[in-house]
């Protein structure tokens, strides 16, 4: 291992998500034989995230300005909301070109294991759009894991006195699997067959 300054690069990227120790030290070496004006723009870049993104005020995904792109865009089918867990889950659905609705992002799913309950998520947000907005169909995209599906079953049973239909993908999405990993082809047939709850 190393000491001082390469270390610290390296264990921070070492800490980041699908980073292991060797990706971290050869990016940290990237980083080091990189020009500095390289460099400066990663840094920048960095900033500017921090400083610039938040979340939707209308659908909790991650936004520049107060309502995010979709939520903005007027084409977009305003009477399906699809329910997903994470803004990376929006990006999933979005590479199939087959939903054209708009989203609602939890931020998370139930897990009484790490303290997460339905008061953590933006659920009391979604039934107020739901009351607020004429939604004909909401789509439950959670996770296809145990947290995903406890969250599935938590809204299925909120939503069951809207009397909004309310359906869940379908079989093609492996259990105990994330949706920003699934292929597109895999999220399409899932969006294809969704059944109701």
């Amino acid at each position: 291992m190393f000491s001082g300054t390469l270390q610290d690069l390296t264990d921070e990227l070492a800490s980041l998500p699908g980073v292991g120790p060797k990706g971290a030290s050869r990016i940290a070496f990237h980083v080091l034989n990189a020009p500095a004006e390289e460099v400066e723009r990663l840094i920048s870049a960095l900033g500017a995230v921090k400083e610039k993104v938040r979340l939707c005020e209308r659908c909790f995904n991650v936004a520049e300005q107060p309502l995010c792109a979709i939520c903005q865009d007027q084409r977009r089918d305003q009477s399906v909301i699809c329910v997903v867990e994470e803004p990376k889950d929006v990006l999933a659905v979005e590479r199939t070109r087959e939903y054209r609705g708009l989203y609602h992002v939890l931020g998370g799913a139930i897990s009484p294991i790490r303290g997460i309950g339905p008061d953590d998520l933006h659920i009391r947000e979604l039934l107020i759009r739901l009351g607020a907005e004429p939604i004909t169909e909401v789509i439950l995209a959670t996770d296809p894991n145990i947290e995903g599906e406890a969250t599935a079953t938590y809204l299925a049973r909120a939503l069951h006195t809207l009397e909004v239909p309310v359906t869940r993908l379908a079989s093609g999405l492996p259990v105990g699997g994330d949706l920003e990993y699934a292929d597109e082809v895999t999220l399409s047939r899932a969006l294809e067959g969704r059944r109701s709850l």
